[in-house]
């Protein structure tokens, strides 16, 4: 399995085969299992969907690093459209932003600017931004930012970041961002990491990752538990229960297309539920950390091919 991860990771940023998988009518086939479309429209019909079924939604227009201060302003502009929309239609639904898309890499400063423009505009329609987590090279300056942000005046609790489990110092920085009062999406991780810097073995990440589950559920704080992992999700729900912890203090988060069927169960049992829906034309590095993240979505994808 860590071989197959490996493999899947490397392919993701593999430029031709992007190219060829973005362009070709086999991917974009297979890739509709796990993304909701190429646009706005999509991404909002399928939230409308997902609400019905008595779920929350986080909504993430897909895209990673840009190249220029115009099109993390564009990358930006999608996101001011969707909580505009969000607001009108009366989704339960918020959003999913990754720095490099507002041009970390080219300016700290432009994608705080630009990440400060988001926060407003959630804060004034009720809503919330979910800083999304990047390789482990970005971590600080991400979580810089966040802090920054959420400690300005009027936007507390507007905005949220996720820890990665698999992370060495995911336990310290969850400590800081608790004490601080900032909601957390906690996942496993998806980057291929150095053994210098994340736990190498599954069995080290999953001990993180319950470890970790029981600091957030512990505090005040409204938090995600993102995990398809029934193992995982079972020690969250028996921690929380043993210390009187209500389901309505937290959520459980998962990602479009995967485990619909755990999904279900979960908001049968009374448990908080969100689901994480990306659209958007760069849909193809996304695609293939699924694939790396549960070996399981590659059997699925190969039984169900000719069913689409």
């Amino acid at each position: 399995m860590p071989l197959l991860r490996s493999a899947f990771i490397s392919l993701s940023r593999n430029q031709v085969m992007r190219r060829f998988c973005e362009n070709s009518a086999v991917g974009r086939r297979m890739s509709s299992r796990f993304v909701a479309g190429k646009d706005i429209a999509d991404a909002l019909r399928v939230a409308k969907d997902v609400n019905a079924q008595g779920m929350a939604v986080t909504m993430d227009s897909l895209g990673e690093s840009v190249s220029s201060e115009g099109q993390a302003h564009e990358a930006a502009e999608i996101y001011h459209q969707l909580l505009e929309q969000i607001a009108a239609l009366k989704l339960n639904a918020n959003i999913s932003v990754k720095l490099t898309q507002m041009g970390l890499e080219q300016s700290p400063a432009l994608a705080e600017s630009i990440a400060e423009s988001l926060v407003k505009h959630a804060h004034s329609t009720g809503n919330f931004v979910r800083i999304d987590m990047e390789d482990s090279t970005l971590t600080q300056a991400t979580l810089n930012i966040v802090r920054r942000l959420h400690a300005r005046p009027g936007l507390r609790g507007s905005i949220g970041v996720v820890i990665q489990a698999y992370l060495y110092r995911s336990q310290a920085d969850i400590e800081q961002l608790v004490a601080d009062g900032i909601r957390v999406r906690l996942c496993k991780g998806a980057y291929k990491e150095p053994a210098e810097v994340a736990f190498p073995k599954k069995s080290d990440v999953d001990a993180s990752f319950v470890h970790l589950s029981k600091m957030l559920l512990d505090s005040p704080i409204y938090h995600g538990i993102a995990s398809h992992d029934e193992a995982m999700i079972e020690a969250a729900k028996d921690f929380a229960a043993k210390n009187e912890i209500a389901p309505s203090r937290y959520e459980f988060q998962m990602l479009y297309g995967v485990r619909r069927d755990l999904q279900r169960k979960l908001v049968k049992e009374g448990y908080n539920v969100r689901v994480y829906v990306p659209f958007g034309q760069e849909w193809y590095p996304y695609f293939m950390r699924r694939l790396a993240e549960r070996p399981a979505n590659v059997l699925f994808l190969a039984k169900n091919f000719f069913r689409f």
